[in-house]
Protein backbone atom coordinates (compact mmCIF):
# COMPACT_ATOMS: atom_id res chain seq x y z
CA UNK A 1 0.00 0.00 0.00
CA UNK A 2 2.91 2.34 -0.78
CA UNK A 3 3.92 2.55 2.87
CA UNK A 4 0.46 3.68 3.94
CA UNK A 5 -1.57 2.13 6.74
CA UNK A 6 -5.30 2.05 6.03
CA UNK A 7 -7.60 1.10 8.90
CA UNK A 8 -11.28 0.25 8.63
CA UNK A 9 -12.92 1.57 11.80
CA UNK A 10 -16.36 0.74 13.20
CA UNK A 11 -18.31 2.72 15.83
CA UNK A 12 -21.60 1.53 17.38
CA UNK A 13 -21.36 2.61 21.01
CA UNK A 14 -24.73 4.37 21.16
CA UNK A 15 -27.16 5.38 18.40
CA UNK A 16 -24.92 6.10 15.40
CA UNK A 17 -23.90 3.27 13.10
CA UNK A 18 -20.60 4.45 11.66
CA UNK A 19 -17.69 3.19 9.60
CA UNK A 20 -14.64 4.96 8.22
CA UNK A 21 -11.36 4.31 6.47
CA UNK A 22 -8.46 6.29 7.91
CA UNK A 23 -4.98 6.44 6.39
CA UNK A 24 -1.91 6.85 8.60
CA UNK A 25 -3.99 8.05 11.52
CA UNK A 26 -4.66 11.47 10.01
CA UNK A 27 -6.23 11.27 6.55
CA UNK A 28 -9.94 10.40 6.47
CA UNK A 29 -10.66 8.56 3.22
CA UNK A 30 -14.30 7.99 4.16
CA UNK A 31 -16.59 8.62 7.11
CA UNK A 32 -20.09 7.18 6.81
CA UNK A 33 -22.65 7.68 9.59
CA UNK A 34 -26.19 6.39 9.85
CA UNK A 35 -27.98 8.39 12.54
CA UNK A 36 -30.89 6.95 14.52
CA UNK A 37 -31.99 10.32 15.94
CA UNK A 38 -35.34 10.41 14.13
CA UNK A 39 -36.32 7.05 15.63
CA UNK A 40 -35.25 7.82 19.21
CA UNK A 41 -36.83 11.28 19.10
CA UNK A 42 -40.22 9.54 19.27
CA UNK A 43 -39.28 8.22 22.72
CA UNK A 44 -37.51 11.29 24.08
CA UNK A 45 -34.13 9.56 24.27
CA UNK A 46 -32.11 6.54 23.17
CA UNK A 47 -33.86 3.19 23.60
CA UNK A 48 -30.98 0.66 23.91
CA UNK A 49 -32.84 -2.33 22.47
CA UNK A 50 -34.00 -0.39 19.43
CA UNK A 51 -30.51 1.04 18.94
CA UNK A 52 -28.99 -2.45 18.89
CA UNK A 53 -31.53 -3.74 16.39
CA UNK A 54 -30.98 -0.78 14.08
CA UNK A 55 -27.19 -1.32 14.23
CA UNK A 56 -27.71 -4.92 13.09
CA UNK A 57 -29.92 -3.73 10.25
CA UNK A 58 -27.58 -0.99 8.98
CA UNK A 59 -24.00 -1.97 9.80
CA UNK A 60 -23.18 -3.99 6.67
CA UNK A 61 -24.45 -1.26 4.34
CA UNK A 62 -22.55 1.42 6.27
CA UNK A 63 -19.29 -0.56 6.05
CA UNK A 64 -19.77 -1.21 2.33
CA UNK A 65 -20.37 2.50 1.88
CA UNK A 66 -17.19 3.41 3.76
CA UNK A 67 -15.06 1.03 1.71
CA UNK A 68 -16.62 2.22 -1.55
CA UNK A 69 -16.21 5.90 -0.68
CA UNK A 70 -12.55 5.27 0.18
CA UNK A 71 -12.01 3.44 -3.10
CA UNK A 72 -10.67 0.35 -1.38
CA UNK A 73 -11.62 -3.19 -0.43
CA UNK A 74 -11.43 -5.27 2.71
CA UNK A 75 -8.48 -7.18 1.23
CA UNK A 76 -6.53 -3.92 0.86
CA UNK A 77 -7.22 -2.78 4.42
CA UNK A 78 -4.35 -3.20 6.90
CA UNK A 79 -6.42 -3.63 10.07
CA UNK A 80 -9.96 -3.55 11.43
CA UNK A 81 -10.69 -1.37 14.47
CA UNK A 82 -13.78 -1.14 16.63
CA UNK A 83 -15.11 0.66 19.69
CA UNK A 84 -15.47 -1.91 22.48
CA UNK A 85 -16.42 0.48 25.30
CA UNK A 86 -17.72 2.45 27.01
CA UNK A 87 -21.27 2.57 25.73
CA UNK A 88 -24.50 0.58 25.51
CA UNK A 89 -23.67 -3.10 25.84
CA UNK A 90 -26.00 -4.31 23.09
CA UNK A 91 -24.85 -1.65 20.66
CA UNK A 92 -21.19 -2.38 21.41
CA UNK A 93 -21.74 -6.10 20.87
CA UNK A 94 -23.00 -5.48 17.35
CA UNK A 95 -19.86 -3.56 16.43
CA UNK A 96 -17.37 -5.90 18.11
CA UNK A 97 -19.01 -8.99 16.58
CA UNK A 98 -18.94 -7.43 13.12
CA UNK A 99 -15.32 -6.32 13.46
CA UNK A 100 -14.15 -9.72 14.67
CA UNK A 101 -15.95 -11.48 11.83
CA UNK A 102 -14.45 -9.17 9.21
CA UNK A 103 -10.93 -9.31 10.65
CA UNK A 104 -11.01 -13.10 10.93
CA UNK A 105 -12.42 -13.61 7.42
CA UNK A 106 -9.91 -11.19 5.85
CA UNK A 107 -7.03 -12.31 8.09
CA UNK A 108 -6.40 -8.78 9.29
CA UNK A 109 -5.27 -7.56 12.72
CA UNK A 110 -8.06 -6.55 15.10
CA UNK A 111 -7.79 -3.38 17.22
CA UNK A 112 -10.05 -2.51 20.13
CA UNK A 113 -10.51 1.22 20.81
CA UNK A 114 -11.76 3.10 23.85
CA UNK A 115 -14.58 5.42 22.77
CA UNK A 116 -13.38 8.31 24.97
CA UNK A 117 -9.87 8.01 23.55
CA UNK A 118 -11.44 8.20 20.10
CA UNK A 119 -13.05 11.54 20.96
CA UNK A 120 -9.69 12.91 22.08
CA UNK A 121 -8.01 11.70 18.90
CA UNK A 122 -10.65 13.39 16.70
CA UNK A 123 -8.61 16.57 17.07
CA UNK A 124 -5.67 15.09 15.14
CA UNK A 125 -7.72 14.90 11.93
CA UNK A 126 -7.87 18.67 11.38
CA UNK A 127 -5.08 19.70 13.77
CA UNK A 128 -2.16 17.42 12.81
CA UNK A 129 0.24 19.82 14.58
CA UNK A 130 -1.36 18.97 17.95
CA UNK A 131 0.85 16.68 19.98
CA UNK A 132 1.23 15.69 23.64
CA UNK A 133 1.44 16.92 26.25
CA UNK A 134 -1.76 18.97 26.27
CA UNK A 135 -4.92 19.47 28.31
CA UNK A 136 -8.01 17.67 27.05
CA UNK A 137 -11.67 18.31 27.81
CA UNK A 138 -14.06 15.56 26.72
CA UNK A 139 -17.70 16.65 26.95
CA UNK A 140 -20.40 14.28 25.70
CA UNK A 141 -23.76 12.79 26.56
CA UNK A 142 -22.25 10.19 28.85
CA UNK A 143 -18.86 11.61 29.82
CA UNK A 144 -17.27 14.78 31.13
CA UNK A 145 -13.51 14.40 31.62
CA UNK A 146 -10.72 16.91 32.15
CA UNK A 147 -7.39 15.23 31.54
CA UNK A 148 -3.76 15.64 30.67
CA UNK A 149 -2.71 13.81 27.51
CA UNK A 150 0.82 12.79 28.51
CA UNK A 151 1.55 10.79 25.35
CA UNK A 152 -0.40 9.50 22.35
CA UNK A 153 -1.97 6.69 24.41
CA UNK A 154 -1.22 7.88 27.95
CA UNK A 155 -3.84 9.89 29.83
CA UNK A 156 -4.10 11.31 33.34
CA UNK A 157 -7.63 12.21 34.42
CA UNK A 158 -7.61 15.21 36.76
CA UNK A 159 -11.35 15.86 36.81
CA UNK A 160 -14.58 14.08 35.95
CA UNK A 161 -18.28 14.44 36.62
CA UNK A 162 -19.48 13.00 39.93
CA UNK A 163 -23.09 12.71 38.72
CA UNK A 164 -24.67 13.78 35.41
CA UNK A 165 -22.48 14.33 32.38
CA UNK A 166 -22.88 17.72 30.71
CA UNK A 167 -24.68 16.26 27.70
CA UNK A 168 -26.99 14.30 29.97
CA UNK A 169 -27.95 17.52 31.77
CA UNK A 170 -28.68 19.18 28.41
CA UNK A 171 -30.99 16.30 27.45
CA UNK A 172 -32.87 16.33 30.75
CA UNK A 173 -33.37 20.10 30.77
CA UNK A 174 -34.50 20.11 27.14
CA UNK A 175 -37.05 17.45 27.94
CA UNK A 176 -38.27 19.38 30.99
CA UNK A 177 -38.92 22.57 29.01
CA UNK A 178 -40.57 20.70 26.15
CA UNK A 179 -37.84 21.06 23.55
CA UNK A 180 -37.46 17.32 23.10
CA UNK A 181 -34.56 15.12 22.00
CA UNK A 182 -31.68 15.54 21.24
CA UNK A 183 -31.34 18.14 23.97
CA UNK A 184 -27.94 19.63 23.15
CA UNK A 185 -28.71 21.05 19.70
CA UNK A 186 -32.20 22.14 20.76
CA UNK A 187 -30.96 24.02 23.84
CA UNK A 188 -28.23 25.61 21.71
CA UNK A 189 -30.76 26.77 19.10
CA UNK A 190 -33.27 28.10 21.66
CA UNK A 191 -30.56 29.93 23.60
CA UNK A 192 -29.58 32.06 20.61
CA UNK A 193 -32.67 34.23 21.06
CA UNK A 194 -32.50 34.34 24.85
CA UNK A 195 -30.57 36.25 27.51
CA UNK A 196 -27.88 34.24 29.33
CA UNK A 197 -28.17 36.59 32.30
CA UNK A 198 -31.95 36.39 32.70
CA UNK A 199 -31.83 33.65 35.36
CA UNK A 200 -28.96 32.88 37.72
CA UNK A 201 -28.40 29.13 38.05
CA UNK A 202 -25.77 27.65 40.41
CA UNK A 203 -22.22 26.74 39.41
CA UNK A 204 -21.45 23.69 41.50
CA UNK A 205 -18.04 22.96 43.01
CA UNK A 206 -16.96 19.57 44.29
CA UNK A 207 -15.09 19.68 47.59
CA UNK A 208 -13.18 16.44 47.00
CA UNK A 209 -11.53 17.73 43.82
CA UNK A 210 -11.49 21.24 42.39
CA UNK A 211 -11.46 19.89 38.83
CA UNK A 212 -14.39 17.49 39.21
CA UNK A 213 -17.76 18.47 37.75
CA UNK A 214 -21.32 18.25 39.04
CA UNK A 215 -24.28 19.09 36.82
CA UNK A 216 -27.16 17.53 38.74
CA UNK A 217 -27.51 20.68 40.86
CA UNK A 218 -27.91 22.91 37.81
CA UNK A 219 -30.46 20.49 36.39
CA UNK A 220 -32.37 20.43 39.69
CA UNK A 221 -32.31 24.24 39.86
CA UNK A 222 -33.94 24.40 36.42
CA UNK A 223 -36.63 21.92 37.48
CA UNK A 224 -37.28 23.90 40.67
CA UNK A 225 -37.57 27.10 38.64
CA UNK A 226 -40.12 25.47 36.33
CA UNK A 227 -42.13 24.04 39.24
CA UNK A 228 -42.21 27.42 41.00
CA UNK A 229 -43.33 29.14 37.80
CA UNK A 230 -46.10 26.60 37.35
CA UNK A 231 -47.35 27.02 40.93
CA UNK A 232 -47.33 30.82 40.76
CA UNK A 233 -48.66 31.07 37.23
CA UNK A 234 -45.52 32.82 36.05
CA UNK A 235 -44.77 32.66 32.35
CA UNK A 236 -41.49 30.98 31.46
CA UNK A 237 -39.41 32.31 28.59
CA UNK A 238 -37.91 29.15 27.13
CA UNK A 239 -35.18 31.06 25.27
CA UNK A 240 -34.04 32.87 28.43
CA UNK A 241 -34.10 29.67 30.47
CA UNK A 242 -32.12 27.78 27.81
CA UNK A 243 -29.55 30.56 27.51
CA UNK A 244 -29.14 30.90 31.29
CA UNK A 245 -28.81 27.14 31.84
CA UNK A 246 -26.35 26.83 28.98
CA UNK A 247 -24.24 29.69 30.38
CA UNK A 248 -24.06 27.99 33.78
CA UNK A 249 -22.74 24.77 32.24
CA UNK A 250 -20.35 26.55 29.89
CA UNK A 251 -18.92 28.73 32.68
CA UNK A 252 -18.00 25.68 34.76
CA UNK A 253 -16.41 23.82 31.84
CA UNK A 254 -14.33 26.82 30.78
CA UNK A 255 -13.25 27.93 34.26
CA UNK A 256 -12.08 24.44 35.23
CA UNK A 257 -10.12 24.16 31.99
CA UNK A 258 -8.43 27.54 32.41
CA UNK A 259 -7.55 26.88 36.06
CA UNK A 260 -6.06 23.47 35.24
CA UNK A 261 -4.01 24.86 32.36
CA UNK A 262 -2.56 27.50 34.68
CA UNK A 263 -1.78 25.08 37.54
CA UNK A 264 -0.11 22.47 35.33
CA UNK A 265 1.64 24.98 33.08
CA UNK A 266 0.04 23.66 29.89
CA UNK A 267 -0.51 26.01 26.94
CA UNK A 268 -2.27 23.60 24.55
CA UNK A 269 -5.95 22.76 25.06
CA UNK A 270 -8.05 20.33 23.00
CA UNK A 271 -11.80 19.95 23.38
CA UNK A 272 -13.82 16.99 22.07
CA UNK A 273 -17.12 15.13 22.40
CA UNK A 274 -20.64 15.85 21.24
CA UNK A 275 -21.19 18.83 23.53
CA UNK A 276 -18.08 20.52 22.10
CA UNK A 277 -20.20 21.19 19.01
CA UNK A 278 -22.26 23.61 21.14
CA UNK A 279 -21.81 27.11 19.70
CA UNK A 280 -21.79 28.90 23.08
CA UNK A 281 -19.21 26.52 24.53
CA UNK A 282 -16.95 26.88 21.49
CA UNK A 283 -17.17 30.67 21.57
CA UNK A 284 -16.58 30.99 25.30
CA UNK A 285 -13.74 28.46 25.33
CA UNK A 286 -12.07 30.36 22.49
CA UNK A 287 -12.42 33.61 24.46
CA UNK A 288 -11.12 32.12 27.71
CA UNK A 289 -8.16 30.47 25.96
CA UNK A 290 -7.30 33.67 24.10
CA UNK A 291 -7.38 35.75 27.30
CA UNK A 292 -5.18 33.22 29.10
CA UNK A 293 -2.66 32.78 26.29
CA UNK A 294 -3.77 29.23 25.49
CA UNK A 295 -3.99 27.59 22.08
CA UNK A 296 -7.30 25.77 21.51
CA UNK A 297 -8.04 22.90 19.16
CA UNK A 298 -11.62 21.75 18.51
CA UNK A 299 -12.85 19.34 15.80
CA UNK A 300 -15.46 20.28 13.25
CA UNK A 301 -18.96 19.33 14.46
CA UNK A 302 -19.04 16.15 12.35
CA UNK A 303 -16.02 14.86 14.29
CA UNK A 304 -17.41 16.02 17.67
CA UNK A 305 -20.40 13.69 17.65
CA UNK A 306 -19.94 9.92 17.48
CA UNK A 307 -18.15 8.86 14.31
CA UNK A 308 -15.80 6.13 13.14
CA UNK A 309 -13.05 8.40 11.78
CA UNK A 310 -11.96 9.25 15.33
CA UNK A 311 -11.83 5.53 16.11
CA UNK A 312 -9.57 4.97 13.10
CA UNK A 313 -7.21 7.70 14.31
CA UNK A 314 -6.99 6.21 17.80
CA UNK A 315 -6.51 2.74 16.31
CA UNK A 316 -3.52 3.91 14.27
CA UNK A 317 -1.64 4.75 17.47
CA UNK A 318 -2.40 1.26 18.77
CA UNK A 319 -1.27 -0.20 15.43
CA UNK A 320 2.02 1.69 15.66
CA UNK A 321 2.61 0.17 19.12
CA UNK A 322 1.70 -3.32 17.96
CA UNK A 323 -1.23 -3.57 20.37
CA UNK A 324 -3.80 -5.86 18.79
CA UNK A 325 -6.89 -7.53 20.23
CA UNK A 326 -7.57 -11.25 20.38
CA UNK A 327 -10.64 -13.06 19.12
CA UNK A 328 -11.97 -12.89 22.68
CA UNK A 329 -12.45 -9.10 22.42
CA UNK A 330 -15.74 -8.31 24.12
CA UNK A 331 -17.95 -5.32 24.79
CA UNK A 332 -17.02 -3.47 28.01
CA UNK A 333 -19.83 -0.95 28.64
CA UNK A 334 -18.11 0.57 31.69
CA UNK A 335 -14.62 0.78 30.19
CA UNK A 336 -12.53 3.56 31.72
CA UNK A 337 -10.03 5.71 29.90
CA UNK A 338 -6.59 4.12 30.09
CA UNK A 339 -7.89 0.59 30.68
CA UNK A 340 -6.97 -2.15 28.22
Amino acid sequence: MNGNTDILAIETSCDETAAAVVRNGREVLSNVIYSQISMHTLYGGVVPELASRKHIEKINAVIRGALSEAGTTLDEIDAVAVTYGPGLVGALLVGTSEAKALAWAARKPLIGVNHIEGHICANYIEHPELRPPYLGLVVSGGHTHLLIVRDWTEFEIIGRTVDDAAGEAFDKVARAVGLGYPGGPKIDAAARSGSPDAIVFPRAKVNSSKYDFSFSGIKSAVLNYLNHAQMTGEEVCTADLAASFQKAVVDVLCSHTAEAAKEFGIREVAMAGGVSANSALRAEMERVCRENGLHLSVPSPVYCTDNAAMIGVAAWHEYQNGRFAGWDLNAVPGLRLGER
